[in-house]
């Protein structure tokens, strides 16, 4: 497929994806509110674990989330889907949700998978939203990061640019689904509970730039979306990845320019590697296999299940 949007929608909305075995835990925190965690079979140190960030209200009911765990699956790694508060079906219990600079909650779930396991090979992806968080994370962390590798892909590195980027052309019509999601959501969640919110501001939001000013600010402890934009994005953390880390990345992508890249000049660790294909859209890679190339092959899996294998390689120790 040579078109981003085509690219995007197929392995959005075309795609049949399997549907592994899905087993639920809910992780409960010290603020009060829970995590739920859908794992692939039971929890066994007898393989390598890979965490799985979704994307912006994705889960682990998403297209790319399944085909993940069934393709890792095959190469005997177990999946853990860790769903972002609010993201489970389940809404959370406090006014606050997610947000794609929000690194606490996967920081208190990384620090207590390797305290359970603490010689289990260990990788995180993260997917869009899901990735900024994983990178962001990676460069908080640097050298205390409990993780052996990471994969992001189709990172909105820069979330201002990103947020501008869909405000243009045919991104409208997936910022038009995705802003309207994310309110219906919320006016659901404060219909019949106070918070900080001002609900007309809400459903007059049309962009994320306004979404962002009306709920995920005030939410978080942000001053305004630019405040927010300025604190999340990944692109200014990168330099303080230590640990092995893939990003996949397509030059066509509709949900950002090519501008959201680390700058010509960057600070890029060694740690680091980018990998940008001309096309690919949005968490889409589809290429074509068969006669006329008719019949689809989903690349992606493909390359993060080939990473991970040489990056987690080695025995795995019992712990």
């Amino acid at each position: 497929m040579r078109n981003a949007h085509a690219q995007t929608l197929w392995a959005s909305l075309c795609r049949r994806s399997p549907q592994p075995r899905l087993l639920r835990q809910r992780l409960e925190l010290p603020d009060g509110d829970f995590l739920d965690l859908d794992w692939t079979g039971a929890p066994s140190h007898a393989q390598p674990l890979v965490v799985v960030l979704h994307g912006l209200e994705g889960s682990a009911r998403s297209a790319y989330v399944r085909a993940l765990a069934h393709h890792l699956q095959g190469l005997g790694m177990q999946c853990l889907v860790l769903h972002f508060r609010g993201c489970s079906g389940v809404p959370n219990r406090l006014l606050r949700s997610y947000h794609s600079g929000e690194t606490g909650d996967l920081d208190l779930l990384m620090r207590w998978l390797r305290q359970y396991w603490p010689r289990r090979p260990l990788a995180v992806v993260g997917y869009s939203l899901g990735g900024n968080v994983l990178l962001k994370w990676l460069g908080e962390q640097g050298t205390a990061a409990s993780v052996d590798a990471a994969v992001a892909v189709s990172v909105p590195m820069d979330l201002a640019a990103c947020a501008a980027r869909m405000d243009r052309g045919l991104s409208r019509i997936y910022r038009w689904r995705l802003v309207r999601g994310l309110e219906r959501k919320v006016l659901r969640k404060f219909r019949d509970r106070d918070g900080p919110l001002d609900l007309a501001l809400v459903r007059r939001a049309r962009g994320f730039r306004e979404f962002d000013d009306a709920v995920t600010a005030p939410l978080h402890g942000f001053d305004g979306a630019a405040d927010y934009y300025r604190r999340s994005s990944s692109r200014e953390y990168l330099h303080g990845i230590r640990r092995p880390t893939l990003v996949l990345h397509a030059a066509d992508d509709p949900f950002m320019t090519p501008d959201v890249l680390p700058r010509p000049g960057a600070r890029i660790p060694p740690q680091l590697t980018l990998e940008v294909s001309a096309r690919g859209g949005h968490v889409g890679f589809v290429s074509g296999t068969g006669p006329l190339g008719l019949i689809p092959r989903y690349w992606l899996e493909c390359r993060i299940g080939a990473y991970l294998r040489q990056a987690l390689a080695g025995p795995v120790q019992p712990g």
